[in-house]
């Protein structure tokens, strides 16, 4: 009995090694250790770190850097309780780390991008990387840092290269495609001239809508990592100039006035911004909404007739990034969050679907010009290919 379950554990691991090299590759961790003169910091002190997979042929001189996601912290209790994991310290990372998706180097599985310069900037700072804090209070040594963590590590990639970027594109996922919403802009200053640069936030599309208390859980949230971190001097001031920087940190209220040409991935459903934004636990003491927060299948008439409504403040929200063949849009019904990374949602032939195409194709004809792509799902439960019925959001923290 024992040598079956060695055999049967041995194949196991067989399989896992084959999916790897199928679809991706283990990165090496790099420390930014230069950055610590410039007290670019994660939460607890310790340096900023990325994982970076060299490009080749003719993807030599094209990136694609993509921001980890993890939420936010908004206060020194709060953040305390992120200082010693990996979304607080480099110190907690792990030393290799699985690209797949968007940043997957084989050409079948991502076919636009597979040889790329591509990179995933670690997330230490619990501010969307919009932080900037001189003073550290001694009774809690937290660093709030994370704009200087932007600039560190992308000085250091442009010395290793980027500086020569012919193609370029931000990404990121969840509370990194805020960060590639907020610094879009930031991210094509500074890149070369003549490089096209485009932006595309994966689940990031964070919106400011009321909670089913009838309170605006999310604004006061947000309203409070911005004012923990020192954010406002870091947001787009075309927002700062008009709204409070707490708004500011919403995406509706800066995404009209991104020059950079921006490609919007989310589920209009998004089953994080269902949980925490729509049906907060603070909202919901009674946990009545348990079931349907798990899986949509199981909400009753009138909350799924509440989800449906957050649909249509979602699309009115995303509508302010216009529909201008310079920008897109992949917004579809599944209930998922985050669909970039994975290489089940980015790119396989049961991959969620809009228009009959998946979210790899869409991406990668809209950033090489081929064809332009701004779609928005019908009312779930409407599309069959929608496959994660049941959203996993281990990695990223609830609110």
């Amino acid at each position: 009995m024992e040598s079956v379950r060695i055999i049967q554990w041995l194949n196991l691991v067989a399989c896992v090694l084959l999916l790897l090299k199928a679809e991706g590759s283990l990165v090496p961790l790099t420390l930014v250790e230069n950055a610590l003169s410039k007290g670019a910091v994660c939460l607890d002190g310790s340096p900023p770190a990325y994982h970076f997979d060299k490009g080749d042929g003719e993807g030599i001189n094209n990136w694609i850097v993509h921001m980890e996601g993890g939420g936010w912290c908004k206060d020194a209790d709060d953040c305390l309780g992120r200082k010693d994991t990996r979304l607080g310290s480099s110190k907690q990372m792990v030393e290799d780390l699985y690209f797949s998706g968007i940043l997957s180097n084989e050409r079948e599985y991502n076919p636009d991008f597979y040889n790329w310069d591509r990179v995933k900037i670690r997330y230490c700072d619990g501010s969307s990387f919009t932080g900037d804090v001189e003073e550290v209070d001694p009774t809690n040594n937290l660093y709030f840092r994370g704009a200087r963590i932007f600039s560190a590590v992308m000085e250091d990639l442009l010395a290793k290269g980027m500086e020569k970027a012919e193609n370029a594109i931000l990404s990121g996922c969840s509370a990194g495609g805020l960060t590639t919403i907020l610094h879009c802009d930031n991210f094509k200053a500074l890149l070369p001239s003549k490089a096209t640069v485009k932006c595309v936030p994966d689940a990031g599309y964070f919106i400011n809508v009321e909670d089913i208390s009838g309170a605006r859980f999310i604004e006061d949230y947000y309203s409070k990592v911005v004012s923990t971190h020192g954010s406002a001097k870091n947001l787009p001031t075309s927002c700062t100039s008009k709204l409070s920087s707490g708004l500011c940190f919403f995406p509706q209220y800066v995404a009209s006035h991104i020059s950079t040409p921006i490609f919007i991935v989310n589920s209009a459903y998004d089953s994080w911004q269902i949980r925490n934004i729509l049906a907060p636990g603070a909202a919901d003491p009674s946990d009545n909404w348990h079931s349907c927060k798990l899986d949509l299948a199981k909400c009753s008439p009138d909350q799924l007739s509440i989800v449906q409504g957050f649909k249509k403040e979602f699309e009115k929200a995303v509508s302010v990034v216009g529909d201008s063949s310079s920008n897109g849009m992949f917004i579809n019904s599944c209930y998922d969050h985050c669909q970039t990374e994975s290489q089940e949602t980015w790119s396989k032939s049961d991959s969620p679907h809009l228009a009959n195409t998946t979210i790899s194709k869409a991406v990668g004809n809209w950033f090489y010009d081929r064809s332009p792509f701004h779609h928005v799902d019908c009312n779930y439960p409407c599309n069959p290919t929608c496959q994660n019925t049941v959203s996993d959001l281990k990695d990223h923290p609830g609110i």
